[in-house]
């Protein structure tokens, strides 16, 4: 059991070599950064995955294919998901492929059921009968709290809910994973916990509907950047931040299986922000950019505030937010620059790696 005053904790080389890894969604921004980070450890990767759902993407200028064994597989068919897995008999598994955005719930709602919900039981259900397995973190998301707009952060025990269908697919696939470790895998000595992380900033996100990656497409080709409700509030943190934690997970699981439940993950509570705070400081990081601010009145229903107490995460696993907003967004922008300007994607993912390795909080 970590502290709250103790110095935050790497995820162990020594654990992650030649450790088998089953990573579903590695194509994908936050899957590429864990398929990177795994194998500089050690871990040997098969990833199952859509291809790369943006044009550029981190998985092609990255070759990601070189650090991996790769497969194409869609997590809503269930046949293919067990037969890839059992092949792979991996002793760990990082469940990340999923329907990620708000907008596309709205546009899409049956599909994103499909694959947040029963796309989760799918790679489960493969786990039941796998001798192999014995850790496994399902990454859902922030906003699978019933969200009262409430003036405090929540906490893994709070009430699950979701207004919009992304939130409440990811709340649904919270009591599939309880369900399965409930019902069959903690009884086989496989370990699962969920994984809620606030929002993501990071280099090599070329995602529609993301504050940043919109940001940085707008600014490069010289437009204006529409920004619907800047005063809506998120926990926005640096995408090594939650990756660490999920690494930092597995091995906990992996050595005190008792560890298996909820997991937040995110920056300290104050420095939850507002979207007009973030993009201010990401033009002024980038040195220029046009917006044009919204009433927030337009579009579908989203949250107006949101932040997580992440207090289990720092006392069990001994992590703890090491870049501040400013830097977290600064980085990012640094990230995107250096890339657009002919730097390698895989070199400049990796510096910030160890940069973050070595940072202290």
């Amino acid at each position: 059991m970590r502290t709250e005053g103790s110095a935050p904790v790497n995820p162990d080389p020594a654990f992650w070599r030649g450790r088998r890894v089953l990573l579903t969604g590695h194509t994908g921004f936050k899957g590429g950064w864990l398929t990177l980070w795994l194998h500089r450890l050690g871990a040997r990767v098969t990833g199952i995955a859509l291809p790369p759902a943006s044009e550029p993407n981190l998985y092609a200028l990255a070759r990601m294919d070189e650090l991996c064994d790769s497969h194409v597989v869609d997590i809503r068919d269930a046949r293919a998901v067990a037969q890839r897995i059992r092949r792979a008999e991996p002793e760990i598994v990082f469940h990340l492929a999923a329907q990620a955005l708000v907008r596309a719930g709205y546009e899409d709602p049956l599909a994103t059921y499909a694959a947040n919900v029963m796309g989760t039981a799918h790679v489960l259900d493969a786990l039941r009968g796998l001798e192999s397995v014995r850790a496994t973190v399902v990454v859902t998301t922030d906003k699978v709290y019933r969200n009262l707009e409430q003036a405090w952060p929540y906490r893994e025990d709070d009430a699950l809910g979701g207004h919009d269908p992304y939130s409440a697919s990811k709340a649904a696939s919270e009591l599939v994973i309880a369900s399965y470790r409930d019902a069959w895998l903690c009884a086989q000595g496989v370990a699962v916990a969920s994984a809620r992380a606030g929002n993501v900033i990071g280099g090599g996100d070329w995602a529609a509907e993301r504050l940043i990656p919109d940001a940085v497409r707008c600014w490069q080709a010289g437009k204006a950047l529409p920004i619907r409700r800047p005063q809506a509030i998120r926990p926005w943190q640096h995408v090594l931040e939650p990756l660490g934690g999920y690494l930092r997970l597995a091995e906990t699981l992996h050595a005190r299986p008792a560890s298996a439940g909820a997991y937040n993950f995110g920056p300290h509570t104050h420095e939850a922000a507002t979207v007009r705070q973030v993009i201010e400081q990401a033009r002024q990081a980038y040195g220029h950019g046009d917006v044009l601010w919204g009433d927030g009145t337009e579009g579908p229903h989203e949250a107006g505030w949101l932040a997580l107490e992440t207090a289990r995460a720092r006392v069990a696993l001994g992590v703890r937010p090491r870049w501040g907003l400013e830097a977290s967004i600064d980085r990012t922008m640094a990230w995107y620059r250096r890339q657009h300007e002919g730097a390698h994607a895989r070199a400049l993912c990796e510096a910030e790696i160890q940069a973050f390795e070595a940072a202290r909080s």
